[in-house]
């Protein structure tokens, strides 16, 4: 049912449904769950959930529109659930292949620009997502929302423009998939942030576009009248008014040679070119310096919110930027404009501007937040700017309709970055200087302090334009809480999009203090998932939240369905942090893709030690069958090929990229196998099959095309896109360690069985930057000697020899196997084995890998400088099949940590052995 009876446009006099229950109106809605959250607020039991942000009941009640969105966790979304969705059906037919998306898509529409956030993928980029996994009136979930465009997108599968729609449609149809099914689906929508989770809930709940614009634009009317005088300078004539778009205020340092002070805009700033200067030269004695070289000046003040003497860096008034009519002039601030700053400086503090202390942070530990003494939310503003944005706020808290005061606060706290001295003037003649630094908290010498209309006269206007074209027509569930502990049943969404903080990309709960101030509630720091170091997060401790937050997803996932990770990190130990996590949870990864179409494919952008940009991993939760038939026979080789009938209907069959096939990794036999080993590992169940049994087993039961397995019913569609193409698609190896070296080997020696003279120089070239730092460099002897066979020239030519030569070169075709001229050719060139011959090897290599390993478990000093990854990948699977996990733990301590984080398949090992060890404990 769509929930129009939420809608605001709604005369107080119509009733109005709520999660099934009827309401004599929107107001009368309003009050009753305002009321019942009031209730469970003054609960201690309810306040102590994981999650829970700081701040008062009164502060919590003005954020919140229960049942719809609170600004704590929010006890009505199983409710919600229970009432837009439908429950778990193993009888309903469910399947999808992965599916890439382009993040790129949609950054510049209107409504992605709605409203900034520090990440966001746009809207536009996740609405293939969830019509391709979903159906009309699913339930889409995402735990780390931000601004709540995955809200915004489940809307847009309903109310998406005829024109968008057919572009999709005729995409969907030249690639060879079915139409999409058009219509809303219901999002529930969490973020740790209040700041963010109020971004979401005015994305995704419905107002009324008309009293919104005839509400702002009287507000900021009545900010002229008030204060307006603030923001009026006089033009250079000295007779006509004018209002001040902002004033250019600049720090002042001392000069390193005769201790002078510098103006730095004075100095570096040329007005004619519009550029900064790096060598600025005192006006005083004439001495040339970098502004590093210089010192910044304070001054001594008494902050008004303690009565404590506190410093400042000493800023002065350089240039004023203003506009008569629609002419935009430039001048010096005169004595009348240095006269009104004084006059403002010398009011009170006004009423509900923010004086909370910065949290101890990395941001304000280092740079020019510390250097500046930014310790307070107050400090960042200028007194006008001050004086202006605490009066906006005081104006836009007090309308008194719900959602049309929610849309002036969405407008209003967009100038708070802008309005802030993290205002960066930019100089570029007259035009827009509003940069401040994203993702950071960066103070510069040169702040560009706007005047509010300047700032927010064009941001009413485009939010008129976009919401008067898109507003939501349903609602949405928000909850602001952690992604740990969600209040919803087991079983029961349809679909997960997420896009986690990854690593220490951004600090988000220090970056939404500054917003989150002047709301009165902000984000409890503990639970959020990031690396940080003043709060001694590190890669493990980061690890370990996003277990819980996936663990959390795994839970309330429907079994069959689909969940798409956005990764959005340059680490190759947080990548492998995240796919461990994954696996550990349950989940199982059937795709991996760059997002960029115009770059590399993921083996191009990724690196033994980064990730080069943005990646899509598409993962699954396996079906309920899959479960039960392993509970019923154990860990037996059964169970291993029942996991990969049903991996492999999860892949996708083709996937082309400027009309050439790709390779699919996932399909890659040893990438199978990895994926195999996880999923036994995750039950705590013996891997029942070596790798060698497996691959031999894995030819023998499914099809091998081009590098790829593949499932007989998915043959002929692969054949008959393959037909047509000029070529089969090429596996990319990127040699990082002796793993990935035996790899190229293979390829290289299937493709044309060499002497080890023509061999080395090949290999030699990949043995580029790009190996592990620890990784111990295997001679190519011994790896030709461990995993492949030499002729001799004794006996007949072995047959993958024989269709090499016999097809390369013309003299030798047609001869036999025995013929003299061909076992000359023949002799002395390593191949590939078969597979009989290759578990024969394979044997006899793992034994000599153990053997190694137990001179590093031997190993005295504190940490191995140098080892191979494969001895330690062996050794861990051994010591886990004995349950051994101490000796995992053991030898883990004896690595550098960052070998282990930057390693899967040794991470999740390492991982499983202290899980089990704790429990054990």
């Amino acid at each position: 049912m769509n929930d129009l009876l939420h809608n605001q446009n709604s005369s107080d006099g119509e009733e109005v449904e709520c999660l099934g229950q009827i309401f004599s109106s929107d107001q009368e809605r309003r009050k009753h769950f305002l009321k019942l959250l009031a209730e469970k607020l003054k609960d201690p039991e309810f306040r102590k959930q994981e999650g829970f942000p700081q701040g008062t009941d009164e502060a919590i009640l003005a954020m919140s529109d229960p049942p719809y969105y609170t600004a704590c966790p929010n006890p009505w979304l199983a409710d919600f659930v229970e009432h837009y969705g439908k429950p778990y059906d193993p009888n309903v037919k469910y399947s999808r292949e992965p599916l890439a998306i382009d993040v790129s898509v949609g950054k510049t529409d209107p409504i992605y620009k709605a409203h900034s956030y520090h990440t966001k993928v746009p809207h536009l980029a996740i609405v293939p997502s969830i019509l391709h996994y979903t159906e009309p009136g699913d339930i889409v979930l995402d735990g780390f929302a931000g601004s709540g465009m995955t809200g915004v997108a489940a809307q847009w599968c309903g109310s998406a423009p005829a024109a968008y729609r057919h572009e999709l449609e005729m995409t969907w149809k030249k690639g060879g998939r079915p139409a999409p099914k058009w219509g809303a689906r219901y999002a529930i929508l969490n973020d740790l942030s209040p700041a963010a989770t109020f971004i979401e809930a005015n994305y995704n709940t419905p107002f009324d576009v008309d009293a919104f614009a005839k509400a702002g634009k009287k507000l900021l009317k009545e900010v002229e009248q008030e204060i307006g005088w603030m923001y009026e300078t006089l033009h250079t004539d000295g007779k006509t008014k004018a209002r001040i778009d902002y004033t250019v205020w600049s720090e002042i340092f001392s000069c390193p040679s005769c201790a002078g002070e510098v103006v730095f805009t004075e100095v570096a700033f040329d007005e004619e070119t519009q550029k900064v200067a790096d060598i600025l030269i005192c006006p005083h004695c004439g001495a040339e310096a970098k502004k590093e070289q210089m010192d910044l000046q304070f001054e001594s003040f008494i902050d008004p919110a303690t009565g404590i003497a506190e410093k400042r860096p000493k800023r002065v008034p350089a240039l004023i930027r203003y506009r008569i009519g629609k002419t935009k002039h430039s001048k010096k601030p005169d004595a009348a404009d240095l006269a009104n700053l004084a006059k403002i400086s010398e009011l009170a503090l006004p009423a509900g501007l923010p004086t909370d202390r910065f949290p101890d942070c990395q941001m304000t530990r280092v740079g020019r937040m510390k250097t500046t003494n930014s310790s307070a939310v107050h400090y960042m503003f200028l007194p006008r700017t001050a004086q202006a944005m605490a009066m906006l706020w005081r104006k836009a808290r007090a309308y008194p309709e719900p959602r049309t005061r929610g849309m002036l606060l969405f407008m209003v706290e967009q100038a708070f970055w802008t309005a802030s001295i993290l205002n960066r003037f930019r100089p570029s003649g007259f035009s827009q200087v509003n940069q401040f630094l994203s993702g950071v908290y960066y103070v510069a010498s040169q702040t560009a302090e706007c005047s509010p209309w300047y700032i927010l006269d064009g941001k009413l206007e485009r939010l008129i334009k976009t919401f008067g074209r898109y507003t939501a027509k349903s609602v949405a569930a928000i909850n602001t809480g952690s992604a740990a502990r969600l209040a919803l049943d087991n079983e029961s969404i349809d679909y997960i999009f997420t896009d986690p903080p990854f690593g220490e990309n951004i600090y988000y709960s220090d970056l939404n203090f500054l917003v989150e101030s002047w709301h009165g509630v902000k984000t409890d720091p503990e639970p959020e998932a990031i690396v940080d170091r003043v709060r001694q997060k590190g890669i493990p401790e980061y690890q370990h939240l996003m277990y819980s937050c996936f663990a959390e997803y795994y839970r309330v996932l429907k079994p069959g369905r689909w969940m798409t990770v956005v990764f959005s990190n340059s680490k190759a130990a947080v990548w492998n942090t995240i796919q461990v996590a994954l696996q550990q949870t349950g989940f199982v990864v059937a795709e991996v893709t760059a997002l960029d179409k115009k770059q590399g494919s993921f083996q191009q952008v990724m690196s033994p030690n980064t990730v080069k940009q943005d990646l899509v991993i598409s993962v699954y939760k396996p079906n309920g069958g899959l479960e039960q038939r392993f509970a019923e026979r154990g860990a037996t080789p059964e169970s291993a090929w029942d996991f990969v009938q049903t991996h492999l209907k999860q892949l996708s069959v083709t996937k082309a990229r400027d009309g050439e096939l790709e390779f699919i990794v996932e399909r890659d036999p040893r990438r199978i196998y990895d994926r195999m080993v996880a999923w036994f590992v995750r039950h705590d169940a013996p891997v029942p099959l070596s790798s060698d049994e497996f691959l031999s087993g894995l030819r023998s039961r499914f099809h091998e095309i081009d590098g790829m397995v593949f499932l007989p019913e998915q043959v002929a569609e692969y054949d008959k896109k393959r037909a047509q193409m000029a070529q089969a698609p090429q596996m990319e190896l990127f040699v990082s360690d002796e793993r990935s070296a035996i790899d190229w080997l293979t390829e290289f020696l299937k493709k044309r069985p060499s002497t080890y003279q023509e061999i080395h120089p090949e290999f030699t070239k990949q043995l580029g930057a790009g190996w592990r730092k620890h990784e111990a460099k295997p001679e190519l002897a011994a790896l030709l000697e461990d995993n492949f066979l030499k002729y001799e020239g004794s006996g007949d030519v072995p047959s993958q020899i024989h269709s090499y030569l016999s097809t390369n070169h013309k003299d030798l075709r047609g001869l036999e196997k025995s013929n003299p001229r061909l076992v000359a050719k023949a002799k002395d060139r390593w191949f590939v084995p078969d597979p009989n011959k290759a578990q024969d090897l394979e044997k006899k290599r793992e034994k000599a890998l153990l053997k190694e390993f137990e001179t590093y478990l031997a190993f005295t000093g504190r940490k191995l400088k140098e080892f191979r990854l494969e001895v330690l990948r062996a050794g861990f699977k051994a010591a886990w099949v004995n349950k051994d996990y101490q000796t995992i733990i053991k030898l883990a301590q004896k690595i550098p940590e960052a070998s282990l984080q930057e390693d899967e398949q040794l991470l999740m090992w390492y991982d499983h052995a202290l899980t089990r060890t704790e429990a054990d404990a």
